[in-house]
């Protein structure tokens, strides 16, 4: 599940930038954050280490930007499977939906990096206010997108139920994150989300 933005960077190669970038989630991915170290991105990356300081003037600059790019990969996912669906027809509902839920599958079963990174993430954020604030950041924006969509099917919603329904629906979301990444045979994933979406629906329908 591509998206254009990743189309159009691998025709003409990542820039020196990504590729510091995808090296540091890459080793991440394979030694936590705490394990990550600027020798070890430079000889992924194939870059000089003054490289990297060129892009990121600290080890927390180069975390940040880390960060950001896995929390907008999610964004940009869902973006471009709305645009090949618009591209067709009306979304219904059930689309919708299966934006958010195709998204998250996706990244569990083949891009699991950016999930690994993402919890890794919210562990450092604990003591980072700069990472704390950009997961406050994407979680409002990610909740604004699915109260926009329930504002759409059922504006006669109460506020505060869209709010509290967005937030249950993110952590259907990200709970499957959690559970399979630590035990792939705890659930059927297929039929743990086609069961969120019938409550999601329903809730929403009424």
């Amino acid at each position: 599940m591509k998206t254009n933005n990743q189309e159009s960077k691998e025709r003409r190669g990542p820039s020196t930038e990504e590729r510091i970038l995808n090296a540091a989630l890459d080793i991440i991915q394979e030694k936590t954050i705490g394990g990550l170290r600027m020798r070890q991105i430079a000889e992924k990356a194939d870059v000089f280490q003054s490289n990297i300081q060129y892009y990121f003037i600290s080890k927390k600059d180069l975390l940040i930007a880390v960060q950001k790019k896995v929390l907008n990969h999610y964004r940009e996912i869902r973006q471009h499977s709305i645009s090949l669906l618009k591209a067709e027809s009306q979304l219904s509902l059930e689309d919708h939906l299966g934006v958010f839920i195709n998204q998250k599958i996706y990244t569990i079963q083949r891009e699991k990096k950016y999930d690994i990174a993402e919890l890794d993430f919210w562990n450092q954020s604990r003591l980072e206010p700069d990472m704390h604030r950009e997961f406050c950041r994407s979680y409002e924006s990610w909740r604004q997108e699915i109260r926009d969509m329930i504002g759409n099917f059922a504006p006669d919603m109460p506020p505060l139920k869209q709010n509290l329904l967005s937030g249950i629906a993110i952590s259907l979301l990200e709970g499957a994150t959690v559970q399979f990444l630590a035990d792939k045979q705890a659930f059927d994933l297929d039929l743990y989300f086609a069961y969120c979406k019938e409550i999601l629906i329903k809730e929403i329908k009424g």
